[in-house]
């Protein structure tokens, strides 16, 4: 997967002095519909989230208080990105290793998925990962 796939998405942020609303609609701000939101919060100082890659769940990664870093792996490169404004998301790609740190006290990073949970969707070992890249590639050579 190119990594160059992956990147920031500005939302629309309406500003209203009784505060402000960000909306992030599926196909329309988020390019996939929504199967399943969750979000990671009370991140332990010094500890990380992520560690693993998708086979075919797409992601959206917002920052919706505080701030995090989240750094992208596609085998060959690797981008970081720092998140930390409520009205701006990370669209993840499958097929790339992604790994949360650096998490400000309070922070909380929301997750918006196209996939329902699937544990056999996730790969969770970056040697494995490194072989299902290689294998993947094998494939489209042989074609």
């Amino acid at each position: 997967m190119d990594i160059n796939a992956c990147g920031l998405v500005d939302l629309t942020k309406m500003i209203d002095p009784r505060g402000n609303l960000t909306v992030a609609e599926g196909m329309k701000d988020v390019p996939f519909d929504v199967a399943r939101v969750y979000w990671v919060y009370d991140v332990p100082a010094g500890e990380s989230r992520g560690g693993h890659a998708h086979r075919h769940c797409r992601e959206f990664i917002v920052a919706v208080s505080g701030s995090f870093n989240v750094t992208l792996d596609n085998g060959s490169d690797k981008r970081t990105f720092h998140l930390n404004h409520p009205y701006q998301g990370l669209l993840v790609e499958t097929d790339i290793w992604r790994t949360l740190d650096d998490f400000s006290s309070g922070s909380v990073c929301l997750v918006l998925a196209s996939d329902p949970f699937l544990e056999e969707d996730y790969i969770r070992d970056y040697d494995q990962f490194m072989a299902y890249l290689n294998e993947k590639a094998n494939e489209q050579l042989s074609k």
